[in-house]
């Protein structure tokens, strides 16, 4: 008698219902760790929400959106991580219910959530989604941009046309990287029979206004601020280094596809004893189009965004691993054929587990146990609310004024400009990347200049010194973090600037 789990039955009959339930709980994994487990924001986040509070059209950082988004949410909050790390997970969700819905439309209900759990272990353990940012939000907007190119070209759904210039104007308002997004769907159209016959119409005219007028801002900020220019093309004798970069790149986010190759290896018949009856996974007929469309932009957003970056030197692919890889899961479920059998139930079911909790609870580990087995200090262990708060409480305390603006070290700097008041953030060492504040306006309004103090006395480093000329620094401040293992304090040295007049 053939044994049929509890999940493989909710999948056949219940597909968006389990769909919900495992990206739901991957939220909750990744909301609950931070704000349990860090102290302050990871990454460039506390950059982010400093770049987002002044509402600029555009930085050096990216389009605006999501840093506008970001002040939003930590706003609406009180000031408080949550409505960031919150905005995060709904980015996240969002994300896989669309990719969830264009794959339905491809392979049908059933085998659409396994290409969202396969998908799943691939971007969450390239890119955990907690650092809000464009990449994160480029996600969703990518995946909906996918979805209503399929209804155009797939399905010839003309209504699809207006949501489909609005991803491209908010992706265009969100990512450096959304004019190669367009430009593949562009290509992939003008390949396909079915993708010209699409454009032969008035429809996509009409598109191309909406996406000019989203975007017609921050156009106006490239153009005035001269920055529309590529990055400088590496010389011939470089060359040799840039194309290992691209095979180090492009080898990272084959790493990143372990898992899934590791439980396509678990549910194969090759190690199979003897016959075996397998549950069923059953899909209708996948045309050619279709398939065309799947491996398109599963492999050539990864190959091309891998390059641009070995080209010009990136430090990740070029768009963000969450965005080249999310077609990866539906590649593979399309490869494996109309029926698709489920050997190995339990063990699937464990290995999924891992390769999607794994990463919290690398988060987890490197929190609670990194601290006494190294000296490496975590990022995201400095007590951002306590700093801030005290700052902020002796600047007032000495000038009778509220804190305006905080300088000095960029990553100390940032954490303080989360605090209640938010203060204004100077990078005083590229002055050029925060317009709203320079340093001379920084020494008429006043501020208090922050760095890592080497020594009891506080001296504050050179750099500093010199570009603040006259600075009396304070006795340093010492501040625990959340486990000091074997790292020192964290002793801070600090100077008030105050204001003139």
């Amino acid at each position: 008698m053939r044994f049929t789990s509890l999940v493989v039955e909710l999948i056949r009959a219940r597909p968006r219902l389990v769909v919900w339930i495992v990206v739901l709980a991957q939220a909750a994994i990744w909301l609950l760790v931070p704000l349990i487990l860090y102290g302050s924001p990871p990454g460039d986040l506390a950059t982010v929400l400093a770049f987002g509070r002044e509402y600029q059209v555009g930085t050096d950082m990216g389009p605006p959106l999501s840093f506008w988004l970001a002040d939003i949410a930590f706003r609406a909050v009180g000031d408080h991580m949550f409505g960031v790390y919150l905005l995060a997970q709904v980015c996240a969700v969002a994300t896989f219910i669309v990719f969830y819905h264009l794959a339905r439309a491809i392979v049908g209900g059933p085998q659409a959530v396994l290409a969202v759990l396969l998908s799943m272990t691939v971007v969450v353990f390239s890119s955990p989604s907690v650092e809000f940012g464009p990449l994160i939000l480029a996600r969703p907007l990518w995946a909906l941009l996918l979805l209503h190119s399929w209804q155009l070209i797939g399905q010839n759904r003309r209504s699809a046309w207006f949501a489909w210039s609005i991803d491209c104007g908010l992706l265009l308002l969100t990512t450096p990287a959304a004019i190669g997004m367009i430009l593949l769907v562009a290509g992939f159209a003008l390949a396909t029979a079915r993708g010209r016959r699409t454009l032969m119409s008035v429809d996509p005219l009409y598109a191309l206004l909406v996406i000019v007028v989203l975007a017609l801002p921050y156009l106006i900020w490239l153009i005035r601020a001269d920055v529309m220019a590529l990055p400088p093309l590496p010389a011939i004798a470089g060359l040799g280094a840039r194309a290992t970069r691209w095979g180090v790149v492009l080898g990272g986010l084959i790493v990143a596809m372990v898992a899934v190759v590791l439980l396509a290896i678990l549910n194969s018949g090759w190690f199979a004893r003897g016959p075996e009856d397998a549950p069923i996974i059953y899909r209708p007929p996948v045309g050619p189009l279709a398939q065309q469309f799947v491996y398109f932009f599963a492999f050539a957003p990864a190959i091309i965004g891998s390059f641009v970056a070995g080209l010009f030197n990136f430090d990740r692919v070029f768009g963000g691993a969450g965005v080249v890889l999310l077609m990866s899961g539906l590649a593979v479920v399309v490869a494996t054929g109309d029926l698709v059998h489920l050997r190995r139930q339990r063990l699937l079911r464990t290995v999924w587990a891992l390769a999607v909790a794994g990463p919290g609870l690398a988060a987890i580990a490197a929190a609670l146990f990194l601290p006494w087995t190294s000296t490496t200090e975590a990022p995201t262990s400095l007590p951002a609310v306590a700093m801030g708060r005290f700052f902020d409480d002796s600047y007032e305390r000495r000038t009778n004024q509220r804190l305006r603006a905080v300088a000095g070290d960029p990553q100390l700097a940032s954490l303080i400009a989360l605090d209640g008041r938010r203060p204004h953030l100077l990078l005083d060492a590229s002055p050029q990347r925060t317009p709203w504040l320079s340093i001379a306006k920084f020494n008429q309004t006043g501020g208090v200049v922050v760095w890592r103090a080497q020594d009891t006395a506080g001296t504050p480093p050179p750099e500093i010194a010199q570009r603040f000329p006259g600075i009396v620094p304070e006795v340093p401040r010492a501040f625990d973090r959340l486990v000091n293992g074997r790292l020192p304090v964290l002793r801070i040295g600090w100077a008030i600037v105050r204001p003139k007049g």
